[in-house]
């Protein structure tokens, strides 16, 4: 699973060829959760709220380059880094 981003102790990651709904994988910690990318919402599992917002915020930063690395990922391409939050 390619990390595409990591910033303030949260990693971001995305599966290839992964099931619908488009979405990535944050981890922080022992946490972790499935977010969905257009919804930025939770799939599956958990994270602080505090962490949430933050991975929120960044998600809807960069919502079109986790879209197209969506697409990648259901081709088997490469994945491209995300800019973390700063």
């Amino acid at each position: 699973m390619p990390q595409i981003s990591y910033f303030l102790g949260i990693i971001i990651r995305m599966f290839y060829n992964d099931h619908n709904p488009p979405h990535f994988h944050a981890f922080y910690g022992d946490y972790e959760s499935l977010i969905d990318i257009k919804k930025k919402e939770i799939i599956r599992g958990y994270l602080p709220p505090r962490v949430l917002g933050i991975v929120v915020e960044w998600a809807m930063l960069h919502e079109t380059e986790l879209l197209l690395n969506w697409k990648l990922s259901q081709q088997h391409i490469s994945l491209q880094p995300i800019e973390p939050l700063v």
